[in-house]
């Protein structure tokens, strides 16, 4: 490792305490985004904002180069009731930093610090702080608004914290690293009534039931055993008493992928599976089918540079290739899709019992706060060495 940023692990730790006091929700982030702001104004950057509402990038120049990269950090939090009974814990009922946004954020803050005082790069830095990478696609929706035609990037980066990898450790991988998410609604419609006359009804939790089933022989019968898919009813809600035969039954379905032709079959066939199931038992079914993230597939020369300063940084021992993509989802794919880059993981592990990502018991390590920024300097003056 070759700086120390020991002496301000007071401040990190911070503003990575008051971010998590302070959580918000996707697009509304607007304190956070005024809080980041005013400390990168004050380091010397040249701060815009307003990209997706409540983004911002932060821009510093150094040296003659024309060369240029991006980090990106997403700042917005989750709608989840903390239960971590700690003195940061959050003070905005029914919000919180399950996922470790505020720890990304300061070690990004951290990089900006450093990366302004040493100004040892040959080109341009534009730290991205993106919002409503939970819910709502910041990421997307800054790329449409010019992201990359306002502040040129030749290649960008971001990281994720991992509670269940071992501490300080990294994980790549080339390729597709995270899936595509999309979800289905599916209603049933039938003809209510009373349960003790069941022949004068058409039911729809029956219908629904074998919906269910059906879709569970798509991806073990339809899709290849080597294209990683996931299709799961996370919802199905009808009826209100063991009397009453309800009007309709409405089923909610996740859905996963990599390959965009697995997608396309995966909306096929649960839509032909739902329509036709209803029909069988002399019923219909209105399928509402909404595609959200695309899957994120790093490129390769970009994985390589990162993987290499990794192992520069953190030693060998500590840099691994992660031998299967995960099934979770992230918009830093459509900033994969305009320019070349790469997303990994940096592990925070305290211990194997660990409350994960989205857990109300969740809290960032703190510990970790120094090594990411430290690495994200490093990362921006190896790629920006002046030639």
């Amino acid at each position: 490792m070759k700086m120390n940023l020991t002496n301000a692990m007071p401040d990190l730790v911070e503003i990575r305490h008051h971010l998590h006091q302070y959580p918000e929700i996707g697009l509304s982030e607007f304190k956070t985004s005024d809080y980041i702001a005013e400390k990168l104004v004050a380091m010397g950057y040249e701060v815009t904002r307003g990209l997706a509402k409540t983004g911002l990038v932060a821009t510093l120049r150094n040296g003659t180069s024309n060369r240029s990269i991006g980090i990106r950090a997403d700042i917005d939090a989750l709608p989840i009731m903390e239960e971590t009974g700690l003195e940061h814990a959050s003070k905005i009922p029914g919000m919180m930093h399950a996922c470790g946004h505020d720890g990304h954020t300061t070690m990004l803050l951290g990089a900006a610090r450093l990366l302004s005082e040493r100004r040892q790069f040959d080109g341009t830095v534009h730290l991205i702080f993106q919002p409503a990478e939970e819910n709502y696609g910041g990421a997307k929706i800054m790329v449409e608004e010019g992201l990359f035609d306002r502040f040129p990037c030749d290649a960008v980066f971001a990281l994720h914290n991992d509670p269940a990898l071992p501490f300080g450790h990294f994980a790549f991988r080339d390729g597709p690293i995270m899936a595509a998410v999309d979800e289905c609604r599916i209603t049933v419609h039938g003809k209510g009534g009373h349960g003790a006359e069941p022949q004068d009804t058409a039911d729809p939790i029956v219908a629904g039931a074998a919906i269910v089933m059906a879709l569970q022989t798509i991806v073990s019968r339809n899709i290849h055993p080597m294209d990683p898919s996931v299709v799961t009813v996370g919802a199905f809600h009808a009826g209100s008493a063991s009397n009453i035969i309800p009007e309709r039954a409405d089923i909610v379905v996740g859905i996963r992928s990599f390959d965009p032709k697995v997608r396309d079959e995966l909306e096929r066939r649960i839509t032909q599976i739902a329509r036709a199931q209803a029909e069988s038992f002399g019923m219909t079914a209105s399928v509402l089918y909404e595609r959200s993230y695309d899957a994120t597939i790093n490129h390769t020369a970009e994985t390589d540079f990162a993987r290499q300063v990794a192992r520069d940084f953190a030693g060998a021992d500590k840099v691994g290739d992660m031998p299967r993509p995960t099934m979770g989802s992230e918009d830093f794919a459509y900033m994969l899709k305009e320019r070349p880059g790469t997303y990994f993981f940096l592990g925070g592990q305290r211990s194997p019992e660990d409350p994960q990502l989205h857990h109300p018991k969740y809290d960032f390590n703190d510990d970790l706060l120094p090594i990411g920024a430290a690495f994200w300097v490093e990362l921006a003056e190896r790629y920006l060495a002046p030639r």
